[in-house]
């Protein structure tokens, strides 16, 4: 059978199946994260706003909110929670007096960095064996499947330089954070 039939090797059917494995996926690796959280008082969700913060800097909760695709309320538990644990703090924004920025402590960057330690070995033990490309691919098609349902729910088409796009030109994937879901945990 043929892609363009639709069939069992068809690009629909694969996608369907890409999908499909999503969910559990996503709950496994969060169970996973939950697991080497333990006795840290961190959730997998609020691991992700301190990884975030990590990875890209100080940001407002709305900024947060928007790169963890989740509405702001969990978001902002979740500032407060890592606050009151020592792990981030809120400074002045020189470009907005109302929207703090939100960054790590020293204490919030050790523990973060103490985790990526972890996480690293972890994934190396999981992903032996798979070639490097193959993860570059991985990206590239859950960059493009974002995007598209993105854009689906927004009802406008994807940007043609949206990441994934085989048209688009190639830029280096950022490691996203993982998250618990629309709402967290």
């Amino acid at each position: 059978m043929s892609v363009s039939e639709g069939g069992a090797d068809s690009t629909e059917h694969l996608a369907y199946e890409v999908i499909r494995r999503l969910w559990p996926l996503h709950r496994t690796v969060v169970r996973a994260v939950e697991r080497e959280l333990a006795g840290t008082g961190l959730t997998a969700g609020q691991h992700a706003l301190l990884d975030a913060l990590r990875t890209h800097g100080p940001r407002t909760v709305p900024e947060l909110a928007r790169a963890l695709e989740l509405d702001r309320q969990p978001v902002q538990r979740w500032v407060n929670h890592a606050v009151e644990l020592g792990l981030a703090e809120t400074v002045p924004n020189p470009a907005h007096r109302r929207s703090p920025l939100v960054r790590l402590t020293p204490e919030g960057a050790d523990v973060m960095g103490s985790l990526q330690e972890s996480e690293a070995a972890g994934l190396r033990r999981v992903l032996a064996g798979v070639p490097a490309a193959d993860v570059a691919t991985t990206l590239r098609v859950l960059d493009r499947l974002g995007e598209e349902f993105r854009a689906l729910g927004r009802n406008t088409p994807a940007p043609p330089d949206a990441p994934g796009n085989p048209s688009a030109p190639s830029k280096p994937h950022p490691t996203p954070a993982p998250h618990t879901g629309r709402h967290g945990a």
